[in-house]
């Protein structure tokens, strides 16, 4: 399950001057003297070896053990990588708490080669960025393909990737998996009580409307303890009814950003299925216990992205079969046209610029991103990756196909939005506000309001640093 930082900027680089190393939330550096790219020194390049891995230093991965596990990176990747450096010992570990395990490393001077920082307690990207931890990746995407040397790295996934993973101009994180977002619900259950997938607001109401009066289930929850479970369809709802730019300007931190019309209309929307449809006890749920419902049959619908599939495949009856559905037209203007999907490179893998062996951390990316490596990845967690191509001729389980085909005819209406991985303060008020909106304890507006006021804090804060799309 993909989840952003708690932590915020300011936190990182206080702890270090205050707090002991060992044992603590440190700071991943003290801002004083930004690191450079590791002294160790290459080996020399070569068709065979373009990134220059020595042959008989260690490798230290850190894998996020969430909703897609860890045994793609023990049973695909790292044989892989095995396979061309034989004497290269891999050191895997794996944690659901990244920035408690590894924090401390980075203070120390001593982080690992590679991080898949995902996660509810990934490390701030932002605060990272700021202290020049990330390696920059750009000679990986200008190194020949693992499959075919004529073509670069950069050449074989989606552009998306490489804007989304930019910091202060510098490629550095790899997002690996195509989350792609949408409403979903069990085909089956549809099929079964003659439910149709709505195309409009309206429809949608309707549909909520029927499923609660039936008393066969709820019509609708999220993860109440999770809120941007929720803000999400909320977000990508503003920018189909008034264009990308809703989303960029929160990016940039515009004046009255969260405040513009198609956020108010959003909010409302989104508040009245909370006042009328959501399942009981949605609030003090996490997503585990919300999916968990679904797949017993207490409710109809929830918010989620393509990882939902394979974290729930313990709990997913046989026949469950998932299905997503893109949000549908609200006012019937929207700018963007019905299909319009929120998708975004995620599931964020890093090299360390203070590791040992970048140069290895970043060999181990280039084998990922090889097409059966992305190809066996996406058949054994059921999902998408960046990787062009690499799904072709596989069997995908239904809600892969459903999400695959919903992005297909998406086409190039996507959206997306940055703010919550370069403002971590701004996504804790978010999850804390939105959880008050779907409870009623904030009207509409309020909530606005509150979210433009942390906003504005954050742009005149001038210790946090400035990103811009």
């Amino acid at each position: 399950m993909p989840h952003t930082p708690r932590i915020t900027r300011r936190d990182l680089l206080r702890a270090a001057a205050l707090a002991p190393v060992a044992g603590a939330l440190a700071a991943c550096a003290t801002p004083a003297a930004k690191p450079t790219a590791s002294s160790a020194a290459p080996a020399a390049t070569s068709a065979a070896n373009p990134l220059g891995v020595p042959g008989d230093k260690p490798l230290e991965v850190w894998i996020f053990d969430g909703g897609f596990g860890q045994d793609y990176a023990k049973n695909i990747h790292q044989p892989l990588f095995k396979a061309k450096y034989p004497g290269v010992e891999i050191k895997h570990n794996s944690t659901k708490e990244i920035t408690k395990v590894l924090q401390p490393r980075f203070a120390g001077g001593n982080p690992p080669d590679v991080i898949d920082n995902s996660g509810a307690n990934a490390m701030d990207f932002g605060a990272l960025a700021q202290d020049g931890q990330l390696q920059d990746l750009t000679p990986l995407l200008d190194a020949p393909s693992w499959d075919d040397p004529a073509t670069k790295v950069r050449d074989t996934i989606d552009p998306a990737v490489v804007e989304l993973g930019t910091y202060d101009g510098k490629f550095s994180v790899l997002g690996y998996v195509n989350y792609i977002f949408g409403i979903w619900y069990s085909q089956k259950v549809f099929r079964d009580n003659g439910w149709e997938v709505p195309r409009t607001w309206d429809e949608f109401l309707k549909l909520n409307e029927t499923i609660k009066k039936s008393g066969k289930m709820a019509p609708f929850t999220y993860a109440g303890k999770h809120p941007q479970y929720l803000y999400e369809p909320l977000l990508t709802m503003a920018a189909k009814i008034g264009g990308n730019e809703v989303l960029v300007n929160l990016d940039n931190l515009e004046d009255g950003a969260w405040t513009a019309e198609p956020m108010k209309a959003a909010a409302a929307a989104w508040a009245e299925i909370g006042a009328k449809y959501l399942m009981e006890g949605t609030a003090g749920l996490d997503h585990v216990q919300t999916q968990t419902a679904q797949n017993k049959y207490k409710v109809a619908m929830l918010p989620s992205g393509s990882w939902l599939e394979n974290e729930q495949k313990t709990t997913t009856p046989d026949d469950f079969e998932y299905g997503m559905f893109p949000l549908p037209d609200v006012t019937g203007s929207d700018k963007l046209p019905y299909g319009t999907l929120h998708t975004t490179p995620g599931e964020n893998f890093i090299v360390p610029s203070k590791g040992a062996n970048p140069r290895a951390g970043m060999e181990y990316l280039r084998a990922m991103l090889s097409k059966k490596a992305a190809g066996d990845f996406s058949e054994l967690v059921k999902t998408v990756s960046v990787v062009k191509g690499a799904g072709e001729g596989r069997q995908l389980s239904p809600g892969a196909a459903s999400a695959s085909k919903a992005m297909t005819e998406a086409g190039a209406n996507t959206v997306t939005y940055r703010w919550q991985t370069w403002y971590a303060q701004l996504k804790d008020e978010a999850m804390a506000a939105t959880g008050q909106l779907m409870s009623g304890g904030l009207t509409p507006d309020k909530y606005l309001e509150r979210l433009q006021k942390k906003a504005d804090e954050i742009k005149n804060d001038s210790s946090i640093k400035k990103f811009r799309r």
